[in-house]
């Protein structure tokens, strides 16, 4: 330690660089005040966020909203800390109004920079985390309590707004996506009906029944028009015999006459009968192949059936799910914690930020003065000159300065500190008394 070995030694070297000491600390002091009084407080406050879970049972009323809750309020933070939504709460409020110079950008960089938004993980379910949250945080830091109380109860009414109105408008697109859905499998039923409608006028014949009955049928007219070609047969015969008989001439003539027109009449009906006959048999003919176009409308029929059963179960659960929504009843933020108004700021005191530096600035003074003791080793106590070379000297004779006049109070302090003995002389002249050894 060079000169310093003991306690005495520390307290004439304090005696004797005071100044420096003393110096250093004022300096310090003063730019710890100065410091201080350049940082401005900030006041933080923060609003908790709970998610709450659905009020009623998903497999009673399921939701449609699907994904999991932290990825939906990550898009609701991207959405709610975008540059309008920062300049729209800024000029709402009047925040940074002190500060003109700056531009509008800059104003929502650092209003961005002053919000922090931290979500608390749910409990997890087995091994696999669901990315569900549980609570929101929402921080602000601002220049002034006011102000920070301000954004964040702005800020968190906003997240729960943009929360449901996000819901409700994911509700509502399924919704629509059915209903759409629905409309156009209904209409696709429609033009296949009329489709079936048409193509069963045109082959009305083929579709009065299946294939036995048309048989049937032919059977019944092949029996009909036997039964006409008998009596066609029974009429000639009678209209021969009458040509044969010797009756009266009006009489045969009206005989002639009756059986003529039962002739044509039975004619006439043979041939229609005929005519249904071919009918039948060319619709036999191609039965097959309307069977199978009639087969192949069915099944479509059948799809588009069970199409929109699906989606009329699919749109009955997104009606459910969107009044579950606009009744708040499904999954929906709610406030756990009000952000509180904040007393004191969150920055270091000025104050401990004075007591800080001006006790940094003692230790530096004192530092300073050690090693200027260091750079200049005198023997100046007996007790030093004794345990550096080993003799004990003699006498000691301290520094003393003669003055005309009583010193006042403040020299004798500094010569007491500077190691040195004010006398008082009635002579003119000051002397000073030089050491001897």
């Amino acid at each position: 330690m060079g000169p310093i070995y003991s306690l005495e030694d520390v307290i004439d070297m304090v005696r004797r660089r005071i100044m420096i000491i003393f110096a250093v600390t004022v300096l310090g002091a003063l730019a710890g005040v100065f410091f201080a009084l350049s940082q401005p407080h900030a006041y933080e406050t923060a609003e908790v966020i709970q998610i709450e879970r659905a009020k009623i049972a998903d497999d009673l009323a399921p939701s449609t909203v699907e994904g999991s809750s932290a990825r939906r309020l990550q898009a609701v933070q991207q959405q709610l800390t975008t540059r309008g939504v920062m300049l729209e709460i800024i000029d709402k409020h009047q925040i940074f109004a002190d500060l003109p110079g700056l531009s509008a950008m800059e104003k929502a960089q650092m209003l961005r920079e002053a919000i922090s938004i931290d979500g608390v993980a749910a409990a997890r379910e087995g091994f696999a985390d669901d990315g569900e949250i549980s609570a929101l945080t929402i921080s602000v830091r601002l220049a002034t309590a006011e102000q920070a109380h301000i954004v964040a109860r702005e800020l968190s009414a906003r997240t729960i707004e943009l929360y449901a109105t996000r819901r409700i408008d994911e509700a509502r697109t399924t919704l629509q996506f059915f209903t759409e859905q629905q409309d156009q499998i209904i209409a696709l039923v429609q033009a296949l009906e009329d489709e079936i409608t048409g193509y069963r006028a045109s082959h009305e014949l083929s579709v009065a029944g299946s294939l036995e009955f048309q048989r049937s049928q032919m059977a019944a007219l092949s029996s009909a028009i036997l039964d006409i070609e008998r009596e066609q047969i029974s009429a000639q015969r009678a209209l021969d015999q009458v040509n044969r008989d010797g009756q009266r001439q009006a009489t045969r003539e009206r005989e002639l006459t009756a059986l003529r027109t039962q002739l044509d009449s039975l004619d006439a009906q043979r041939r229609l009968l005929q005519s249904r006959l071919e009918r039948l048999s060319a619709s036999i003919e191609t039965s097959p192949e309307v069977e199978r176009q009639l087969g192949a409308y069915d099944r479509e029929m059948d799809q588009l059936r069970e199409q929109l059963s699906v989606i009329n179960t699919r749109r009955a659960e997104a009606e459910v799910g969107l009044r579950l929504e606009t009744e708040r009843k499904a999954e929906r933020l709610t406030v756990l914690e009000p952000a509180a108004l904040p007393l004191y700021p969150v920055t270091p005191s000025r104050k401990r930020t004075v007591i800080l530096a001006t006790a940094g600035s003692a230790l530096l003074g004192f530092v300073i003065a050690f090693v200027m003791e260091l750079r200049n080793p005198v023997i100046r106590t007996a007790q030093q000159m004794e345990r550096e070379v080993g003799i004990a000297p003699v006498i000691t004779l301290p520094n003393v300065t003669v003055h005309r006049r009583k010193p006042g109070r403040l020299t004798r302090l500094i010569a007491w500190f500077n190691g040195q003995v004010p006398v008082e002389t009635t002579t003119d002249k000051p002397r000073k008394l030089q050491r001897h050894s």
